[in-house]
């Protein structure tokens, strides 16, 4: 019993008092001085032997680069200048390009699918009773990246808008074919 009394007797002392217990009260940094001689009175005695400098801040130090080997010519294939237009597809609108003309509209739009297409141009004009049926006409897609045609016999100034439909676009998972067609806005023959 009085080894334990005696071991929390030195034991208690140090966790609460720390370093200043045994008397080193915080002065335990080294002598920055360039003297020799020790420090003071209970102090621990460090003596500073070799004096020095700070170490310099270190600078960033930079590579010298190679230049890159030249890299070989590129050259492209030519391209069209029909397939290089953007035409902004929509995939279920076909773009189309009209151009007027005398009693005629010249339509041109991408070729998408290998497929005939079938257009018409429909008056717009206010008729009594009921609608003429449009009359289409088939257009084959030929070979290039757009396919044009001209829609004639129309009446100068009056106002058309043209369809233009393909039934060979494919067709999706659930049988149903794509829908692929496409409709102007009003456009006037001149």
């Amino acid at each position: 019993m009085r080894i334990a009394f005696g071991l929390t007797a030195l034991i208690v002392p140090l966790a609460l008092g720390g370093c200043g217990a045994l008397g080193l009260n915080g002065t335990m940094v080294p002598n920055t001085s360039t003297s020799t001689a020790p420090g003071p009175v209970g102090d621990a005695g460090w003596v500073v032997t070799v004096t020095g400098s700070a170490t310099p801040k270190p600078s960033p130090s930079y590579g010298t680069g190679s230049p890159s080997p030249a890299l070989p010519p590129v050259s492209f294939l030519p391209v069209d200048p029909e397939c290089a237009t953007n035409w902004a597809v929509d995939p279920v609108l076909i773009p189309m390009r009209i151009t007027p003309g005398t009693g005629s509209l010249t339509v041109t739009w991408p070729h998408r699918y290998d497929s005939t297409y079938r257009i018409t141009a429909v008056p717009q004009r206010l008729v009594s009773g009921s609608q003429p049926a449009p009359t289409w006409r088939n257009v084959a897609a030929g070979s290039g990246c757009t396919v044009t045609t001209k829609i004639t016999g129309l009446k100068s100034g009056d106002p058309y808008v043209v369809r233009l439909d393909t039934s060979d676009s494919g067709f999706m998972r659930d049988g149903t074919r794509h829908p692929y067609s496409g409709e102007s806005a009003v456009v006037y023959p001149a």
